[in-house]
């Protein structure tokens, strides 16, 4: 891996002007080629975005689970983690989809480590050639696990470095009103959710599914790293994930009474993915399951229109601030629940939809 990393930064032309100072990246084609998917992995992933599909359009019965670290920091944690998932998928697989969370960008309001791909050594030095290739190298790895991959979609500059190894992509509440964010999800082959935004409302993620939904031109960059004019046909596979909102949580049947309601009133899919974190759980990475048993016990009560839910979970609960001796499998940004409460709250909602 060091070799490879290396490799990708050492060719790299730094320019510097008054206010800014780049360094040449390789592009998405060279990424690709030096890190590249087997066929019979990419076989997989075909068939992994058709599942997550099946689940989205109600052509299968079992539950979407989005699980895993709120953002990747440490390759062998995340390895161990997935190692763990895959074991459960298949206690779980009549029931459950599990899809492993793997976020190597993380939005910041103000400032902050801002992900693996950006800082991989988590010192500042802001090594995106290096964050780039762990990254790719890291998802790689847990493909080869055979668990699907789930990422927010933060950089589009960033997509073409990853997203032919991800099933299922989100776009974060605080981008679901960019026209940028948008037209890329427009022509991604993967199903892509949407957040409704921090305030709650959902009208922002209605209307960028619809606009996702339709062909775009837009601006943009080819897998050579050149300037483009990218053409999109749409993408049929969005939808919402609730995620709570500043007056409070939209996981109750109410709320997503309403939500489904102004869907069919647009002509939309009532295809929900419930988060079970940030305001739906009160920033309390431990009342997931809380959430998680509501979301099921709608489920079973009849109300197929739940398709799916997302979970903040590492090896160990809670977070740890980035700074001096990290705690193995703690979580570095968002507050996670740790493994052996994940667990049994997935054991538990397989029985209960069983």
């Amino acid at each position: 891996m060091t070799a490879t990393v290396t490799a990708l930064a050492s060719a790299a032309p730094t320019t510097k002007s008054a206010a800014r100072r780049t360094q040449t990246l390789p592009t998405p084609a060279q990424l690709r080629e030096r890190l590249p998917l087997s066929d019979a992995q990419a076989e997989a992933i075909d068939a992994q975005r058709q599942a997550v599909r099946d689940i989205l359009d109600g052509k299968d019965d079992r539950l979407l689970v989005i699980t895993g670290p709120c953002s990747l920091h440490d390759p062998d944690a995340a390895l161990e983690y997935a190692e763990r998932l895959a074991q459960l998928q298949r206690r779980v697989a009549d029931r459950l989809l599990l899809v492993m969370r793997a976020y190597v960008e993380k939005p910041r309001t103000t400032v902050g480590w801002k992900g693996m791909l950006y800082d991989p050594q988590l010192d500042g030095s802001g090594d995106m050639a290096a964050g780039l290739a762990l990254s790719r190298r890291t998802m790689l790895a847990i493909s080869e696990l055979g668990l699907p991959i789930a990422t927010e979609l933060l950089q589009p500059l960033a997509a073409s470095y990853l997203d032919d190894l991800l099933s299922w992509g989100c776009v974060g509440a605080r981008t679901s009103e960019s026209q940028i964010h948008r037209e890329m999800v427009s022509g991604l082959h993967l199903p892509v959710g949407f957040k409704n935004g921090t305030d709650g409302s959902v009208a922002v993620a209605c209307d960028a599914m619809r606009s996702a939904r339709h062909p775009h031109q837009h601006f943009g960059m080819d897998m050579h790293g050149r300037p483009a004019l990218v053409e999109t046909t749409g993408n049929a596979d969005t939808h919402i994930v609730l995620r709570g909102g500043h007056g409070g949580p939209n996981y109750q049947a109410e709320a997503v009474a309403r939500v489904r309601a102004e869907l069919e009133r647009l002509g939309m899919p009532a295809s929900l993915v419930v988060d079970c974190s940030h305001a739906n759980s009160g920033k309390d990475p431990l009342r997931q399951p809380e959430v998680l048993a509501d979301v099921v016990a709608q489920r079973a009560a009849g109300d197929l229109s739940l398709r799916g839910v997302m979970l903040e979970s590492h090896l160990f609960d809670g977070c740890q601030a980035l700074s001096g001796e990290l705690r193995y499998g703690v979580s570095i940004t968002d507050g996670c629940l740790g493994w052996e409460a994940t667990e049994q709250a997935l054991l538990a909602a397989a029985d209960r939809l069983r």
